[in-house]
């Protein structure tokens, strides 16, 4: 602001007299101003005054052939009475753009810089005994209301482009937020598996407790230590059951907490997972072209088990891709089924494996190092949708892998 204005303000015309000159200063120190934080537009204005009369006498000492600086300060310390005016009455209005609107943030200004000129032509008449003619302050009037309005216009233009950066920040926080509440929901998935299997496995330990109990009542046996063993394995499976309720129940507390929008549109959601997989690819520094459709009229879905499906199967396609590919996302009503549709281009996997894919434990991606991935991903994806009472297959074509997922509606669409 200290150089701004002061080069701004030489930029200039003289509308009522020979000393009283309208420049670009004005409009640039407003929106300076508006920049600023409240407590500093005093300090700000008292500053940038000093600067332009001293910018002014140093052009003058550049200039003029005879300089005097007795003479230069006489003519243009006025100038120092419109920049402290105008930035005593910005403050004693207490200007915010917080708490006005932009219409009246520009009368304000037209009504301060109008004060200030008044201020300034009143320090002229006085030390340099000019004239002020009563017809020409209309047309002072007329250039402040288009200084004001011409700031506003600029700096309605910053704050849209503050706000876009905002929402895009934002956005990006609450994908990242989206992908951490759907990684938890995956983990209470395999978590409330792991519950059932517990729950099985303690059934067992217990009726293989009672049978050799009896067996050994049956054979007189003092020492029971089989079924001693089989009571204890028992009752620590118990514990562990235990121990994963509680670790479930904080989960899903946590979920529930976290998930300001539990659905979403179908194009919203096609959109996200598209937006999430582009910065994958970018990251293993792949080219990968993203294509996505929504056919039909959908409800909104449930993020989180779209994303654990969906992006599951997106992601796999381009780690499968090696450099450069395409992969094609589509959502398709089908009366009482949704369809996913998750094409790529990539290698696929031989004939042979086909039917092996959904496997626990199998895969056909590894690393540098030659080592395999867990080979989970597919098999959680069966899982949780055949938990959804939907059907998951997988074609292999000239082009690439096709996954089609079909599940039934009302297992997506919020209830009630």
């Amino acid at each position: 602001m200290l150089i701004t204005v002061p080069l701004a303000g030489e930029l200039k015309f003289y509308p009522l007299n020979e000393t009283f000159r309208i420049t670009f200063g004005a409009p640039t120190f407003f929106f300076f101003l508006l920049l600023l934080k409240r407590k500093t537009v005093l300090s700000g204005g008292l500053l940038t005054a000093l600067s332009v009369v001293l910018f002014r006498i140093m052009l003058d000492y550049i200039t003029l052939d005879h300089f005097q600086f007795a003479a230069s300060a006489h003519t243009h310390y006025p100038t120092f009475f419109f920049y402290f005016t105008y930035a005593l009455l910005f403050f004693i209005f207490k200007v915010s753009r917080m708490n006005y609107s932009a219409i009246v943030i520009g009368l304000i200004g037209l009504i301060i810089e109008i004060a200030a000129d008044i201020v300034e032509l009143t320090a002229q008449y006085i030390v340099l005994h000019t004239t002020i003619h009563i017809d020409s302050l209309s047309d002072m009037a007329v250039i402040a209301f288009a200084h004001s309005f011409i700031v506003l216009s600029f700096f309605n233009m910053m704050t849209i482009y503050e706000s876009q950066s905002r929402e895009r920040q934002i956005r990006k926080q609450n994908e990242h937020m989206l992908m951490l509440i759907t990684s938890l929901y995956e983990e209470t998935v395999h978590l409330k598996k792991t519950l059932h299997n517990t729950e099985v496995i303690t059934k067992a330990s217990y009726d293989l407790y009672r049978v050799l109990n009896q067996q050994e009542k049956d054979h007189s046996v003092l020492n029971q230590t089989l079924s001693k063993k089989a009571l204890r394995i028992a009752g620590d499976i118990h514990e562990v059951k235990k121990d994963n309720q509680r670790i479930f129940a904080g989960l899903s507390k946590t979920i529930s907490n976290e998930s300001f929008q539990n659905y979403m549109k179908a194009e919203e959601l096609s959109e996200l997972i598209v937006r999430i997989n582009k910065k994958y690819a970018d990251s293993l520094h792949k080219q990968i072209t993203f294509f996505s459709s929504v056919n039909g009229e959908h409800f909104s879905y449930h993020v989180y088990t779209i994303l654990s499906i969906i992006n599951n199967l997106v992601a796999n396609a381009v780690e499968a891709i090696k450099d450069e590919g395409r992969i094609v996302l589509s959502v398709h009503r089908q009366a009482e089924h949704v369809e996913f549709h998750v094409q790529d281009n990539g290698p696929g996997v031989p004939l042979k494996y086909e039917k092996a894919i959904f496997e626990p434990g199998f895969t056909s991606k590894y690393d540098q190092f030659g080592n395999p991935s867990t080979g989970i991903g597919l098999s959680y994806v069966k899982d949780i949708v055949q938990e959804l009472e939907g059907t998951i297959k997988a074609t292999q074509e000239d082009s690439g892998m096709t996954f089609i997922i079909q599940i039934p509606l009302h297992n997506l669409i919020q209830k009630g």
